[in-house]
């Protein structure tokens, strides 16, 4: 067992949670002891929901464990039912009442219930919160679905085609907003949607799956074993692109119009109405973004998506890419040997932290731990994933699917990078004596009437034009085998001059690292001692070719 600040993912009962809580008339009795009861603080305060999750505890104590807890969770059971009177119940064990193995299935069953009861098996020490989510609705939907009598009627043009949202759940990254995008893009294309789930579905609501034509799924994380189980059962088709990025919605549109019977062209010609994000992309102003160095993490789908438009619609560099969902390792795997990497599949964050550091991008995609650390190592960061915070639940409607969408990720990624080019030219003037934090406001030009311009201090004068110290920097080179050749011995050292350190400091911030690494390199490959103005534009040249 390892003891961590940070975790990716919680235990299974979370992700359990989190579709009971996605869902109406469902409740929840979790078998767990005092202190198990945390998971409402992610809702109520993270979410900010304005109701507790629908779930109930049996609250056990220490003193509690010399008696009868099964008949503790028994009551508790009796009791949800009589106060909530809810369509179905599901009912299971916290990673520490799974200690007990007091068997909240066979309990519950016990007591003959007039509802539906769906026992839940989350091994709580081998499997993690996305899988619980994905097992119970997995669970939820085989008990509840009602398989259809007779063949399904054609698209025949006839009528409009209805399709069910499979996938989003309470404490979802941006789940509420996907929806309403997704929903408004398959309207506009002449496909209905029957079904959302597991959030706003009732169990009733889950009997009726099987009357639409196709799923939609949304996040494989979630929704990819129950679609798979109604594929097969139900002979219900489902869609596998995920409609995040330009490019992936267009494949989604053209996927979805192959199985409603639509014309796919026409689809899209009536979709992209709403894409703005490809014209920015190729703006003058977004060409200064060409190359930039990014580190991915986070769940899956969300990651894969990301370096899919990082590198073919904005022109990113893609230097590291993983996750810490190990059930979708492969995917992952497949999504990285496409750029020539080596995917990182994880759930340490300082594992994760050291990869970012030797990475060295000029940009970091992650959850909200990668954004902590971004920090210190004073990097620009844009959340795509869960987990999140509190910030990432937004008033606003701020998808990240469909074509408003990749306008939302277009600006939550980009403006990390603009910022700080502002801050790099604030910090580059910050001497200057026009731009001093003494100086007049400069759109009022030198003076005004009545007042006299502010005269620059003379020690930030002086600061100013000083030269920088005489004295070179000296870096250590990393020793070499001694061979017998006839090249030129490496130096032991390599300094640079005041010249060349000053012409080094009008490169940005976000690219400084790299151009010192660069012509250092260059230094010492050509034998050389001490590094100039001139060696450093040698040694941009050589590595621009």
């Amino acid at each position: 067992m390892q003891l961590t600040l940070w975790t990716y993912e919680g235990p299974p009962h979370v992700g359990a949670m989190r579709v009971a809580t996605g869902m109406r008339s469902l409740h929840y009795v979790l078998h767990a002891p005092q202190g198990d009861t945390y998971a409402d603080l992610l809702f109520t305060m993270i979410e900010r929901r304005g109701e507790r999750p629908p779930v109930t505890y049996t609250t056990f104590q220490a003193r509690d464990l010399g008696g009868d807890t099964a008949e503790r969770f028994k009551q508790s059971v009796a009791e949800a039912h009589e106060r909530f009177r809810p369509q179905a119940m599901i009912v299971g064990a916290s990673c520490t009442a799974e200690l007990i193995q007091d068997d909240p299935g066979g309990l519950a069953q016990a007591l003959d219930l007039p509802i539906p009861v769906i026992p839940l098996e989350l091994p709580a020490y081998q499997r993690k919160e996305n899988w619980g989510a994905a097992e119970t609705f997995y669970q939820l939907v085989r008990r509840l679905a009602v398989r259809p009598t007779g063949p399904r009627a054609a698209l025949d043009g006839s009528r409009r085609a209805r399709c069910n949202l499979l996938g989003p759940t309470a404490l979802g990254f941006r789940h509420r907003d996907d929806v309403q995008e997704i929903t408004r893009l398959l309207d506009r294309l002449g496909v209905d949607v029957a079904l959302v789930a597991p959030m706003g579905a009732t169990p009733a609501d889950l009997a009726r799956l099987a009357e639409a034509d196709f799923n939609v799924m949304l996040y494989p994380e979630v929704a990819q074993t129950a679609a798979s189980w109604m594929s097969r059962q139900l002979g219900l088709p489902c869609t596998r692109t995920v409609p995040i990025g330009v490019g992936a919605t267009r494949d989604f549109i053209r996927e979805v119009a192959a199985l409603a019977g639509l014309d796919a062209d026409q689809a899209l010609a009536a979709a992209e109405q709403d894409s703005r994000g490809p014209w920015y992309a190729r703006s003058v102003d977004s060409n200064y973004l060409t190359g930039k160095r990014v580190f991915i993490f986070g769940d899956a789908t969300h990651a894969i998506a990301a370096a899919r438009i990082a590198s073919r619609e904005l022109g990113f560099e893609v230097v590291g890419l993983g996750s810490y969902s190990r059930e979708f390792s492969r995917e992952l795997q497949d999504a990285a040997k496409a750029l020539g990497l080596s995917a990182l599949i994880c759930d340490d964050y300082l594992e994760v932290e050291a990869a970012i550091a030797a990475a060295t991008p000029e940009l970091v995609l992650g959850t909200q731990m990668e954004r902590h650390v971004a920090k210190r190592l004073g990097l620009p960061c844009a959340v795509i994933s869960a987990p999140v915070h509190v910030q990432d639940f937004p008033a606003r409607t701020s998808p990240q699917m469909g074509f408003e969408g990749a306008n939302v990720l277009f600006d939550t990624w980009v403006q990390p990078l603009m910022m700080g080019l502002e801050e790099h030219l604030l910090g580059m003037f910050r001497g200057d004596f026009e731009f001093h934090e003494d100086a007049a406001p400069s759109h009022l030009g030198r003076s005004q009437p009545g007042t006299v311009a502010t005269p620059v201090p003379a020690a930030a004068a002086a600061a100013a034009v000083a030269p920088l110290p005489s004295d070179p920097i000296t870096l250590p080179i990393a020793q070499t085998t001694t061979q017998t050749t006839t090249q030129t011995t490496p130096p032991a050292a390599t300094t640079w001059t005041a010249d060349a350190e000053r012409e080094l400091g009008k490169v940005p911030f976000f690219v400084r690292g790299k151009a010192r690494r660069n012509t250092e390199r260059y230094a010492l490959d050509h034998g050389l001692g001490a590094i100039t103005v001139e060696t450093l534009y040698d040694a941009k040249a050589h590595f621009s070719r």
